[in-house]
């Protein structure tokens, strides 16, 4: 494919993929830093010595912005016990707030609870502005102060753990939550970017599939979509040229024939009498399966307008047209479904149909209705059916289950294969089924 014009450089697929990677992670990485820089740290819950002592005694204690104190009793003492330097220290004032020997006292904690310095300037600092004394004691979380009982169990004062997220994390939360949110149409615009082709060359599939001439597929994109562009067109057009040369030749062999079937009808005006009758029989059939022959050649050859049909209205006029000559043909009212088609083609599909079914039911009653995205056409009659094995050899072109191709049958074989042939030219399919009370009904689908 040709493109007008000079042709543009673009980027490859990897390539675009590639930058909306990098595009995330610079993007993710400018939300921490945002995060990091403008966000005030946050300020771990923390209890002093007299709010322990008080829960301890049985006081109840109020907390507006941090999680209340319980008490507890366990049989081992709460572990592992801290390691801060100034766990001693703090052991020491507990004690002797509570009343008991130090080292009936211990501090467990996870972390010694001020290993981290900016924590301690942050408590402080808080403590200062809440009118505290600065250099007062206290415990940051996870934390559990044990103090051992006469009996030998212990009485623990712990926080209560909550659940859910602290403040900070909700605010942290909420921050990558609008980020996401205001990424998400650059990710979405890119995705559909790349997507795009994908659904147009399953567009083009199946209009390739209906109709071998289609336009050639005219897209632009990354440098892959270009060569996978360029594929399809010259697949197509092989396609085309590979259906053009073997109908063109099933059609020169059929026209070719009727030079030899004209000598042959010269020559049999010398045959014997009780001869001739029976060669001259089998000459009009040759002539009529070539005529056949070049007829679907013809149809297949040319080229079609799709025009939107209304299918009950087409029908109908069928029926119609032979009732006039003595059929029994009905259709059933139903919803209006209109397709594009060709309208030559789905007519002689459908007189095909409604002329077996009279031929060998006897009648034709038919149904139009929607089924999904399909136009759905049954066209049943009350004959015997056929077997379940020649449902699909039916179709085959000249196979006919009655082999004496006598003027009462009528037709030589193709009626079926033309009928499939211009289904499927649509883009749908004809089946057969038999009825359980007694008949065949042809099911005709065509995509909407």
């Amino acid at each position: 494919m040709k493109s007008a014009g000079a042709a543009r450089p673009t980027a490859s697929l990897f390539g675009q993929l590639l930058a909306l990677i990098i595009l995330s992670l610079i993007a993710a990485q400018a939300i921490s830093l945002l995060l990091l820089f403008n966000l005030p740290p946050p300020v771990p819950d923390f209890y002093r010595l007299d709010e322990i002592v008080r829960t301890y005694n049985g006081g109840h204690m109020e907390f507006v912005e941090r999680r209340p104190l319980e008490v507890r009793r366990s049989a081992r003492a709460p572990s592992p016990k801290s390691d801060s330097r100034l766990a001693p220290m703090i052991c020491r004032a507990l004690a002797e707030a509570i009343d008991v020997p130090v080292d009936r006292v211990v501090i467990s904690s996870d972390k010694g609870p001020f290993s981290d310095r900016r924590v301690f300037r942050l408590v402080r600092d808080r403590i200062e502005r809440e009118g505290g004394d600065r250099d007062e004691h206290f415990l940051v979380t996870p934390f559990e102060v044990g103090v051992q009982q006469d009996d030998g169990s212990w009485r623990i004062v712990r926080p209560v753990r909550g659940f859910g997220l602290s403040s900070w994390q909700q605010r942290v939360a909420l921050w990558f939550f609008l980020s996401a949110l205001a990424m998400a149409p650059v990710a979405y615009l890119f995705s559909r970017r790349l997507s795009a082709p994908i659904k147009l060359f399953a567009e083009a599939a199946e209009r390739l599939g209906r109709d071998p001439r289609a336009p050639p597929l005219t897209m632009r994109g990354s440098s892959e979509i270009d060569v996978a562009v360029r594929a399809f067109n010259d697949m197509q057009e092989r396609l085309r040229r590979y259906v053009d040369d073997r109908t063109a030749m099933v059609g020169a062999i059929a026209h070719d024939l009727r030079t030899p079937l004209t000598r042959l009808r010269f020559r049999i005006e010398n045959a014997p009498e009780d001869l001739r009758g029976k060669m001259a029989g089998d000459l009009d059939q040759m002539e009529e399966m070539i005529s056949a022959a070049l007829t679907f050649v013809r149809d297949a050859t040319r080229p079609s307008e799709r025009t939107p049909l209304e299918l009950s209205s087409l029908l109908e006029s069928l029926c119609d047209e032979m009732a006039e000559t003595g059929a029994e043909t009905e259709i059933e009212r139903g919803e209006k479904v209109v397709i594009e088609g060709d309208p030559l083609a789905l007519r002689r599909l459908f007189t095909n149909l409604l002329d077996n079914a009279v031929k060998f039911g006897g009648r034709a009653r038919t149904r139009v209705y929607r089924e999904n995205h399909y136009a759905i056409v049954e066209i049943a009659d009350d004959g015997p059916g056929i077997p379940a094995e020649d449902h699909e050899r039916v179709f085959d072109p000249f196979y006919r289950r009655e082999p004496s191709r006598s003027r009462q049958t009528g037709g030589i074989g193709l009626g079926l294969a033309v009928v499939r042939s211009v289904a499927r030219g649509h883009g749908g399919d004809v089946t057969l089924f038999n009825r359980s009370a007694g008949g065949l009904t042809a099911r005709v689908q065509l995509p909407i």
